[in-house]
């Protein structure tokens, strides 16, 4: 039994969690409405975000990248695009 607990306290000081991001290209279907289309980044994966969004019928959504973030994402803000990243140090070395 201790030998479960000390095992249980360890394996939570090991793992680490993650998360994915995506950034969209969002355009509503009617026309008419503004804006046209925008640049979104969420935690929500594709199909999650036009269903909590409005649906296939409300919005057009295309993938542009995704990256990993590492820890937890409660209460946090969304980490940055690691290539943005390496493209600002590459411009300033």
């Amino acid at each position: 039994m201790l030998t479960h607990i000390f095992s249980s306290i360890f394996l939570s000081l090991v793992v680490s969690a993650e998360y994915r991001v995506y950034q969209y290209m969002v355009a509503p279907k009617d026309p008419g409405r503004t804006p046209s289309s925008h640049v979104i980044t969420s935690t929500l994966d594709p199909v999650s975000y036009i269903a909590y969004h409005g649906g296939n019928d409300a919005l057009r959504v295309d993938l542009l990248k995704t990256w990993m973030c590492k820890g937890h994402t409660g209460k946090k803000d969304i980490c940055s695009d690691p290539l943005k990243k390496l493209q600002n140090d590459e411009e300033n070395p």
